[in-house]
């Protein structure tokens, strides 16, 4: 299964985005770059929030913005940057709330539906939080919550939006190699919004860098250096490379 997106342009205040990329199942392609540069405005495009001009994302060959809500839903998982909780359902009914697009109007969740969503809280490492109101849940948590609501219904492909933003350097590691653990086991095609380059070529298959609405260069971590990351972010930076052929990248601050 692969994911199309085809000369993709969208216009709003003066900004044009533009992009062309493509990914198959159980990868993880990380849009990284600069606040502002598109990334979150690319991701709602593919996923439909925004209207693209043309017809242009397409899963295996379909028009997936041509698709009734309910059919798209069981395709796209969507997990925004930020979500501030109202009512104090349960982790359990939040992530159940994930299906609401399949109900009736008058239609309840059923048994098997709160046992699937037993399943993915498990899956996502939280099922002891499961009657926890989820108004009460550290970040990371609230994040895997997130998660496991996209989830529920069986997504091919899974978009997130800064699946870190807000998170310590601990729930960091742990959302993401939980994102890591759930594109491989299921086989998702998945897109990530990062800021941080060293997460990014950390869990990412391949980066696509993104600046000013467009798409400057997509390949594996090795296209991660400092030339391209200065020119972007406007900050010198060296990229240093391990033995195991890990990078990091380090600012060049004089203190």
């Amino acid at each position: 299964m692969k994911l199309e997106i085809k000369n993709l342009s969208f216009k709003y205040d003066g900004f044009e985005l533009k992009a062309d990329l493509e990914v198959d199942e159980g990868e993880i392609l990380t849009l990284l770059g600069p606040n502002g540069s598109g990334k979150t405005t690319l991701l709602k495009c593919i996923y439909g929030l925004l209207k693209p001009r043309e017809r242009c994302v397409y899963l295996d060959g379909k028009d997936i913005h041509s698709l009734p809500l309910k059919q798209r839903a069981k395709l796209v998982g969507y997990v925004p940057q930020t979500h501030n909780p109202s009512f104090p359902y349960t982790v359990l009914e939040f992530v159940v709330m994930g299906k609401a697009s399949q109900f009736g109007v008058f239609e309840q969740p059923s048994r098997k539906d709160y046992e699937e969503a037993r399943e993915i809280l498990k899956l996502v490492g939280i099922e002891n939080l499961a009657n926890r109101p989820y108004t009460n849940v550290s970040g990371g948590q609230l994040q895997l919550a997130m998660i496991a609501r996209a989830l529920i219904q069986n997504p091919k492909v899974l978009l997130l939006d800064e699946p870190t933003a807000h998170l310590d350097f601990g729930n960091q590691i742990k959302v993401l190699t939980t994102i890591r653990k759930i594109v491989t086991s299921k086989n998702l095609i998945a897109i990530l919004t990062l800021h941080d380059p060293n997460l990014a070529v950390t869990f990412s298959d391949r980066i696509a860098i993104v600046n000013n609405g467009k798409i400057l260069a997509v390949g594996d971590k090795n296209i991660v250096d400092g030339k391209l990351l200065a020119s972007i972010y406007g900050v010198d930076v060296e990229v240093l490379t391990t033995e195991n052929n890990l990078k990091f990248i380090l600012p060049k601050v004089k203190i």
